[in-house]
């Protein structure tokens, strides 16, 4: 169970919940790297890595190896489980503030965020480059099949 979320709620006639769950966002399940630092004044105080626990489109929460001081500003980078184009890797990099701390697991209120390529590995970096134009000479060679067209 996720100790800062409280599982039990009551509803009122109206549907309105009492002392559970308020978030509007809706909360996707997501087990996803993480590399984080705080941040104080433009400069770097601790940094680390950790999973996410779940994520919104207003926050998130993650496990860490230590309890983080709440209040301070942070930046993620997350990794994102989808290729851009089936090729390029993802990360949601994402700038916050910690809103709370429960032993390792650590809130976060989203104030920025955007999706950013990462570098495609050396060892992949040709066979991406090729990909394209494989591509292009499978389409060609399905046009020549069809008498639409030829490679020369």
């Amino acid at each position: 169970m996720n100790p800062l979320r409280n599982s039990q709620s009551e509803q009122t006639a109206e549907g309105q919940k009492i002392g559970g769950e308020r978030r509007s966002d809706r909360r996707y399940d997501l087990a996803l790297n993480v590399r984080w630092k705080l941040i104080r004044r433009r400069r770097v105080l601790d940094s680390g890595i950790g999973t996410t626990v779940d994520v919104s489109s207003g926050g998130l929460l993650f496990q860490t190896d230590r309890e983080l001081p709440s209040g301070l500003n942070i930046e993620l980078s997350i990794a994102w489980p989808v290729l851009l184009r089936n090729v390029a890797p993802l990360q949601l990099v994402v700038a916050g503030r910690v809103v709370r701390t429960v032993g390792q697991r650590v809130g976060v209120r989203m104030t920025q965020h955007e999706f950013r390529t990462v570098g495609v590995p050396v060892e992949r970096r040709t066979e991406v480059a090729i990909m394209p134009w494989k591509a292009s000479v499978r389409a060609a060679g399905a046009d020549e099949e069809s008498g639409q067209g030829k490679i020369h």
